[in-house]
């Protein structure tokens, strides 16, 4: 049984928006749940990644380490932002560190979840990977 909570929430997230019921639908059987508290890391720069999160309730903040050592915040999330998209896809170090900056619950899924649907199902990998392109170009787009 799926969770139609889950469904709609993923449903409105923009990584996942353009994807069909049944696509919706597998990857909300996939998804963990965890609230975070103030000061929380969710997670952090330099360490391996191992999944996506995002935002159902709350407020969480992106801070990049500076070469200095020095922390900057680059981003503010809230509910329907995403992070992590990256590590759905490589076994890279995370580029940024994440923490709650008020109670925060956060869905996630693990990449060795994830794989096997995209293997599976090819449209949802173009759809998704298209997605994440568009966001690494506005990246590039703001330096």
């Amino acid at each position: 049984m799926v969770d139609e909570r889950v469904v709609d929430f993923l449903s409105k997230v923009p990584l996942f928006q353009d994807l069909k019921r049944r696509q919706l639908e597998s990857l909300a059987r996939l998804v963990g749940e965890k609230t975070y508290q103030p000061g929380e890391t969710i997670v952090r720069q330099g360490q391996g990644g191992v999944g996506l999160f995002i935002v159902e309730s709350g407020k969480a903040e992106v801070l990049r380490q500076a070469a200095d050592g020095s922390e900057v915040a680059v981003n503010t999330l809230g509910p329907g932002d995403f992070f992590g998209e990256l590590a759905l896809l490589d076994d890279g170090p995370r580029t940024a560190s994440v923490v709650a900056v008020e109670p925060t619950r956060c869905m996630s899924m693990t990449r060795w979840d994830f794989l096997p649907l995209l293997k599976d199902d090819a449209d949802m990998a173009i759809v998704i990977l298209q997605e994440v392109v568009k966001r690494f170009r506005r990246a590039l787009d703001t330096l």
